[in-house]
């Protein structure tokens, strides 16, 4: 062959493959006829064929390499890897045996443990829960304001202390103007108490609302791409980005609410492959059924579950109208919160902010009937005994022969916020005294007093327009000295049978103390859970997840593999080089 054609072969860039790859058939066809020392026919270009295959699966790895890199921070995103195995080997005609032929890359895969998948999900679901109720009841504790010189220990003992005042002076009309006072400040902090109370009761049940929507938003999505992974898998390819972030909405869904997920194998497909569905369930019924998705609704109450709840509460159900069963997730943590009232009317069993409501209702009905109508267990029997209360004392401004004021000390407001007078909280039991079907005084009293809350707790009209004349001090009419009555009362407050509990001090330290029993229950949990799920969440990184160090090995590894097969492509060049110019082809 001329020089000028060598030369043009190896300086021209437009024409170089054209005439590379001419040669190459030319010499194939060459070689193929002459006596081949080696037994192989059409092979003289197998090394270059090796070695391409070679630099195609270290571009491929680099490839990989670069992607995982790029993801290392993407959430739920799982390391790919490749795979190779060796190409079809070629049979050798002199019946030497089989001669390599390189590497094939056969897919990348995703690198990802199914079984920590499902137990991270498990876990996910408590964890949640707990981490709700520990946030909401450390919440509610701070509402209690203890201890602290606007706690209940604080007001009450103000008021008291004030009692105690005027039972050395009770004509002072200073320290009775101070009684009042202080005793609007006992009103208040339960008023205050119980209205913190509905708003969180509140904003959780919005909070409810919020969650049902993206549990539902979650669902449509895991539909859709559900739809996507199908879509592109039924051609034999698998979808590792798209299944990753399937992966990545199914976690956020555990820890929302009770969920299990998992493949189905519903046939083959014409390729043979497996034809799989993606479902997620919730106790056993199917949100997410490959494509389509059941939703899940909310409905406001027409009737309320307690008593103390606030209007308008969400009940939360499917959207065909089955019962929804929430066993665990944020959902349930927000629910039990919102509803428990230690099973009362087939409530949650937990103690929620209904119980904790119904306990300061307790508190203030039961605080209330003591101090106005002096009727208390004295002895511990069990039975009801009447002392006199503020009902049996006298008016400042009271005469020989007058009756006891009948002036109820602490009443309630009315839907407007007005102060209620004695006798109009006295007709709001809804029962006549004198009713012969009534007999049970009792059964009265407990029917006037229900209506107070802590809510609408308050001093009765009377006393706040004429704090000095209707607190009523005086066993007797006439006697401005006379301490009988108060003596009375101020005794009362100690009186250890007040309350299962105990003395009202004691009542209100039992309740604080339960709720936080159950802060530190669900703090504790909480911490148990989040350990072993991180633990699972740890074992499941350390398997998917990307490793800098790792993946900066296979770069070089790639890096040296790719080198290498491009070294024996120029070799190989080399060779053909002589073989086509050198030999005249």
């Amino acid at each position: 062959m001329p020089r000028s054609a060598f030369i043009e072969y190896k300086v021209s860039d437009e024409e170089s493959d054209k005439i590379f790859w001419q040669k190459k058939r030319q010499a194939n066809i060459f070689l193929s006829q002459s006596k081949n020392p080696c037994g192989m026919n059409n092979t003289t270009f197998l090394g270059f064929d090796i070695a391409t295959r070679g630099l195609y699966a270290a571009q491929r790895g680099l490839t990989n390499v670069n992607h995982n890199i790029d993801n290392i921070n993407t959430p739920g995103y799982s390391r790919q890897a490749l795979t190779q195995q060796a190409s079809r080997p070629m049979l050798m005609t002199d019946g030497t045996g089989m001669l390599g032929t390189g590497t094939d890359v056969t897919g990348v895969i995703r690198v990802r443990d199914e079984y920590l998948d499902t137990k991270y999900r498990s876990e996910s679901q408590y964890l949640g829960e707990w981490g709700v109720k520990d946030t909401l009841l450390e919440e509610m504790q701070s509402m209690y304001n203890e201890p602290s010189d606007s706690g209940f220990n604080k007001v009450l003992n103000d008021f008291y202390d004030n009692l105690q005042q005027l039972s050395v002076d009770p004509s002072s009309l200073s320290t009775r103007a101070a009684v009042k006072e202080k005793a609007i400040m006992v009103a208040k902090y339960f008023n205050s108490v119980a209205a913190h109370f509905e708003y969180l009761q509140n904003d959780v049940n919005n909070i409810i609302y919020a969650k049902v929507q993206e549990i539902n938003s979650l669902s449509d999505q895991i539909a859709k791409l559900n739809q996507q992974i199908y879509n592109y898998e039924v051609t034999g390819n698998v979808a590792n980005d798209l299944r990753d972030q399937r992966g990545y909405l199914v976690d956020k869904l555990s820890g929302l609410i009770n969920i299990q997920a998992y493949e189905v194998v519903a046939g083959k497909l014409p390729n043979g492959r497996d034809d799989t569905r993606f479902v997620v369930t919730i106790s056993g019924k199917a949100i997410v059924d490959h494509t389509m998705v059941s939703h899940i609704t909310t409905a406001q109450r027409e009737t309320k579950l307690n008593y103390e709840d606030i209007e308008n509460l969400y009940d939360v159900g499917w959207a065909d109208g089955n019962k929804l069963t929430i066993r665990s997730g944020e959902l349930k943590g927000y629910m039990e919160i919102r509803d428990g009232n230690d099973e009362l009317n087939g409530s949650p069993d937990y103690r929620g902010i209904p119980f904790y409501q119904r306990k300061m209702n307790e508190f203030v009905r039961v605080f209330a009937r003591t101090f106005n109508e002096g009727v208390i267990d004295i002895d511990g029997d069990g039975a009801l005994d009447k002392v006199n209360g503020h009902v049996d004392g006298y008016k400042l401004n009271s005469v020989a022969g007058d009756p006891a004021a009948g002036i109820r000390f602490f009443t309630m407001k009315d839907e407007n916020e007005n102060l209620v007078d004695s006798a109009t909280f006295m007709q709001g039991a809804g029962l006549v005294i004198d009713d012969p079907l009534t007999t049970d005084k009792n059964e009265y009293l407990d029917a006037m007093y229900s209506h107070i809350t802590a809510k609408n707790f308050s001093i009765s009209k009377e006393i706040d327009e004429d704090p000095t004349n209707n607190i009523a001090t005086s066993g007797s009419p006439d006697q401005l000295g006379n301490i009988e009555n108060l003596r009375s009362i101020l005794g009362l407050r100690h009186n250890k049978y007040m309350f299962m509990e105990g003395g009202p001090e004691d009542y209100i330290e039992t309740i604080i103390s339960t709720m936080g029993v159950d802060a530190q229950q669900a703090a504790t949990n909480l911490g148990s859970q989040n350990i072993m799920t991180k633990q699972i969440d740890n074992r499941r990184q350390s398997i998917s997840g990307v490793s800098i160090d790792e993946e900066m090995g296979n770069l070089v590894r790639y890096q040296h593999a790719y080198g290498a097969a491009a070294k024996m492509i120029q070799t190989y060049a080399e060779i053909l080089d002589i073989l086509v110019n050198r030999l005249g082809l």
